[in-house]
């Protein structure tokens, strides 16, 4: 595969229109911490502690990132927020607010808050529509524009039957275009160590199966440029509070996968307070910037004075 054009600071400071420190951090949403190095494939580049109030609100449960660094997300209290992610060589050091507003239904009309706004998963097409999946009403709305109508699109076969607070929680594209989603909690009847998956697009959806590991259950999905998927999955007891993992897919787990294969991936990180920071890890993204391959997590605060929304960036060794 070519490689891109190496992205500089200097360039991507100036493609923002940002000249100094100062405006910057007039306009940041974010506070920056350092993390340690770890072995692995992941390469940690640092932190953000977000401000929610200044990208309209907390509760963020899935995200987009752009080549551009421009992040996208959306939030289980009904409304979508872009920002831009600021860089200092690659360790992030801010957040810049772009816009924000209410997901819309087919009407163009914001989606009360509440039972029919539970947006869980977000992902973009090739051609740049966004695809965002929804708990309790399990459906998928499909936008052109985020603060635009959203269309009903063909959900899963049998996704109907998810418990409500267990639907779709992990949604990504393949570099072929092909979607795959995976539900959080909905499990087959005779194998309730497994979870609903789904490989293909609407309307010509394989069911498929995601294996996690005992007591965690998948919350998000992304894809790598060589086609490997990532997927977090995250565990809660009231005794240890929350951690997460994210494992990794064979190389050609999905490009081989049929009806009814059994799916599951080798974990390469864990974030369960030793020495990542433990929080609701509810969403990742992989981009591709410069030459580098960037992998976000983004925590839910489920607007609690008791939990962060925080992102970490990781750089690709592989």
């Amino acid at each position: 595969m070519a490689q891109e054009p190496r992205v500089s600071r200097r360039a991507f400071l100036a493609a923002l229109g940002t000249t100094s420190a100062a405006s910057a951090k007039a306009q940041n949403a974010a506070q920056p911490f350092a993390l340690p190095d770890l072995p692995g494939p992941l390469r940690p580049l640092g932190g953000l502690v977000l401000a929610p109030d200044m990208l309209g609100g907390g509760g963020f449960s899935g995200v987009h990132l752009a080549p551009d660094l421009t992040l996208t997300l959306i939030s289980d209290r009904g409304h979508w927020a872009e920002a831009r992610l600021v860089l200092d060589g690659l360790t992030p050091i801010g957040l810049q607010p772009i816009r924000h507003g209410p997901l819309r239904d087919e009407a163009g009309k914001p989606i009360p808050r509440g039972f029919a706004a539970d947006a869980e998963a977000l992902a973009r097409l090739p051609d740049g529509t966004w695809l965002v999946a929804f708990e309790r009403r399990h459906r998928i709305r499909a936008y052109r524009r985020l603060d635009g109508p959203g269309l009903y699109v063909a959900a899963p076969p049998g996704l109907e039957a998810a418990p409500p607070n267990g639907g779709l929680e992990s949604l990504a594209v393949l570099p072929d275009g092909r979607l795959f989603a995976i539900a959080e909690t909905f499990t087959p009847p005779d194998r309730p160590e497994l979870r609903h998956a789904w490989l293909g697009a609407p309307g010509r959806w394989m069911t498929l199966y995601w294996q996690p590991a005992p007591g965690f259950h998948p919350t998000d999905a992304a894809i790598l440029p060589d086609g490997r998927a990532l997927v977090l999955e995250r565990r809660f007891s009231l005794l240890g509070g929350f951690s997460a993992r994210l494992v990794m897919t064979a190389p050609d787990a999905l490009r081989s996968a049929r009806e009814g294969t059994v799916l599951r991936g080798e974990t390469i990180l864990m974030l369960d307070d030793a020495p990542l920071p433990s929080e609701n890890w509810e969403a990742v993204a992989v981009t591709r910037f410069g030459d580098q391959t960037l992998v976000a997590l983004i925590s839910d605060d489920n607007e609690s004075i008791l939990q962060r929304s925080l992102l970490l960036l990781f750089a690709w060794r592989g």
